[in-house]
C-alpha cells in the first residue's frame, strides 16, 4: 500500500474558512455567534475570531437545526438549551459518520481507479 502523507490537523480556523464549509457568508456565522451563546470563539489581539473543533461542531449543529430542518432561530435556541449534552452527541456522531463516508468513497475510487492491482 503505498505511503500516504498525514493531513496536518489545524487547532483554529479563521471566521472565512468556517463560512465556506457551511457555505454561508461569514457575516452569517457572526451573527449566529451573538445568537447562540455556546458558540464563543477565541479572539486575538487583532480580534479576529478563531474557532476550534468544538466550535465548529457547534455551528454545525445550529446549521443543521435552522438551515437543514427548517427550524427559527428561537425553536434552534430551545431545542439547544432542553437537552445540550444529548444534542452534541448527537452533532458529532453524525459528523463521523460522514468522516466515514468519505474515507469509504477514497477507497471505492482507488479500487476502480487501479482494477488489475487487487
Amino acid at each position: 500500500m503505498p505511503y500516504k502523507e498525514r493531513e496536518i490537523e489545524k487547532k483554529y480556523y479563521a471566521i472565512g474558512e468556517v463560512a465556506t464549509m457551511f457555505k454561508v457568508a461569514p457575516s452569517l456565522i457572526r451573527y449566529w455567534e451573538g445568537e447562540f451563546d455556546i458558540i464563543k470563539p477565541k479572539k486575538d489581539k487583532k480580534g479576529n475570531r478563531r474557532f476550534t473543533k468544538d466550535d465548529i461542531e457547534k455551528i454545525r449543529y445550529i446549521y443543521q437545526l435552522v438551515k437543514v430542518k427548517g427550524y427559527t432561530l428561537q425553536g434552534a435556541q430551545e431545542v439547544i438549551k432542553k437537552d445540550q449534552e444529548k444534542v452534541f452527541d448527537k452533532a458529532s456522531m453524525v459528523d463521523r459518520l460522514h468522516q466515514i463516508k468519505r474515507f469509504l468513497i477514497e477507497i471505492r475510487e482507488s479500487l476502480h481507479a487501479n482494477p488489475g492491482q487487487r
